[in-house]
């Protein structure tokens, strides 16, 4: 029987975008659309946006349109853009990989949207509140009401039961309880709300196109908008952009009174965020090459014939990294040629309809294809971001090996992964880890089938790390040692 069968690369996955602009002009969720399409890669189950425009009476009007799929998809009906003589205050935008709460739910698609007693409120958020569970059950036992599964509502409860009199003392008390990851856009009658954890773990940044400002997780989505970087939120920072009536358009900048180590996800360099992009204060991709140069340093490969040996990305999150081994190996000099011996098809989409049997035969196939005239008896140099549970690769090496090359050789630019992540990465259980799985590097070696892979050490990696302190970043997924507290974990044992 045919059933829809969830296509996932095995990789490391990242669980939102989020964007936010004010101005006042019916361009709003169009830029916000463009923002969205740009921070696609970081979430393609959902996406959601939410208006928000003056009517009579001052008062403001919430419109929200959401649905499952890619931007292109969720948004195709123009109208939801664009929309004739109305003058937009605020609008966010949040595309969803879900971490946390059921995939299949409509009511867990974000921005939340509320209205209570101060007014309307919406909220995007990215990355994972590692207490949502003990708050949540905290709530209903003093009678809240949850329309959703997702750990971002515990916020909006909180925000709505605060006793604080102003808007952003309430959002202050309301992130002071929650721990974790988040970088947050809160949007709400007169305000565009940026907030990040006081570890930073996740990005956000400022940027500002003609007279509106956005907030938004990565640069990517400002330059698709022609819009201009300023900074990023600082970590454990609400910025507040104002737009009260009769009032000129300021920002304020307010601390959270908790404050700690900063704490990046080291996996936004490696894996998540585009190359094209900027984020922690960083270039994507110099820190990439960066990641190839110091792998080829540390471990090289030589071909035993003296021949070229022939260096290949794992398209895409790949491609910058192994530009920067080949040219290192080239400064060494080890013969070697940068070759794109993998084409990837970007046209697969979430799910597929596919006896499962079918599904296993056809493999990494529907993903990626060999040119075999670049493999054929080569020595070949495979560069790679992860391994997380092994499947893909082995179906990716299988598939080389068809081409006939005279050797294959893996190389990871990040260390084992040993240990699941609590905020905002989807990794399997720590048992479904091929570090965990095979008791050394060895036996992932015959179980891939390669002549020889090598990983780079926590060392090498964050040596890697250009304009960063090593103690700058969360590397837990490798080392096990969690910076945040996890109570979730508590409330289960």
């Amino acid at each position: 029987m045919n059933k829809n069968i969830k296509f996932t690369v095995d990789k490391p996955t990242c669980n939102c975008g989020i964007f936010g602009i004010e101005g006042n002009d019916n361009d709003l969720p169009l830029t916000t659309y463009f923002g969205l399409h740009a921070l696609q890669h970081r979430g393609q189950e959902a996406s959601g946006i939410v208006k928000a425009f003056n009517i009579e009476n001052g008062n403001t009007k919430f419109i929200t349109h959401k649905g499952f799929g890619l931007v292109s998809d969720v948004y195709a009906n123009s109208h939801v853009m664009l929309t004739e003589d109305i003058n937009y205050k605020i609008t966010i935008g949040h595309n969803r990989y879900s971490t946390f709460g059921a995939t299949d739910s409509r009511s867990n698609i974000q921005p939340f949207v509320v209205d209570y007693r101060d007014g309307n409120l919406a909220i995007a958020h990215n990355g994972n509140i590692t207490n949502a569970k003990y708050l949540r059950k905290k709530l209903e036992k003093e009678g809240a009401i949850f329309q959703t599964t997702s750990d971002s509502e515990v916020l909006l409860h909180l925000i709505a039961r605060s006793k604080k009199e102003n808007q952003i003392d309430q959002i202050r008390e309301a992130v002071e309880e929650i721990e974790g990851a988040f970088s947050l856009i809160i949007m709400t009658d007169d305000k565009l709300i940026g907030v990040r954890d006081i570890n930073g773990v996740r990005p956000l940044c400022l940027g500002k196109k003609g007279d509106s400002y956005i907030i938004t997780s990565e640069t990517c989505a400002l330059d698709i908008n022609c819009a201009q970087y300023i900074r990023d939120i600082e970590p454990g920072e609400i910025l507040v952009i104002d737009k009260s009536p009769n009032k000129e358009k300021s920002l304020h900048s307010y601390k959270l009174i908790k404050q700690d180590d900063i704490k990046h996800c080291i996996f936004e360099y490696i894996y998540f965020s585009r190359p094209d992009s900027k984020i922690f204060g960083s270039s994507v991709d110099k820190i990439r090459r960066k990641l190839g140069k110091n792998l080829a340093q540390n471990h090289p490969v030589i071909d035993a014939d003296g021949d070229k040996v022939i260096v290949m990305s794992v398209p895409d999150s790949s491609n910058t990294a192994a530009i920067g081994y080949q040219n290192q190996l080239e400064k060494d000099g080890i013969l070697s040629k940068l070759e794109i011996g993998l084409i990837r098809s970007h046209y697969v989409g979430r799910t597929f309809i596919l006896p499962a049997q079918k599904k296993r035969e056809i493999g990494v196939r529907i993903k990626f294809n060999t040119v075999k005239g670049v493999i054929e008896n080569k020595t070949i140099v495979l560069i790679d971001d992860s391994i997380v549970r092994g499947t893909t690769s082995k179906q990716l090496v299988n598939l080389i090996k068809e081409a006939n090359p005279k050797s294959i050789h893996i190389r990871i630019t990040s260390p084992p992964i040993y240990f699941p992540c609590y905020y905002g990465m989807d990794f399997p259980s720590k048992e479904e880890l091929i570090a965990n799985k095979f008791g050394s590097i060895e036996e992932i070696r015959l179980y891939l089938g390669v002549d020889s892979i090598e990983y780079m050490t926590e060392n090498e990696l964050l040596d890697s790390m250009i304009d960063h302190a090593p103690n700058d970043f969360c590397t837990a997924c490798f080392t096990g040692k969690y910076p945040i507290p996890i109570k979730d974990l508590e409330e289960n044992k």
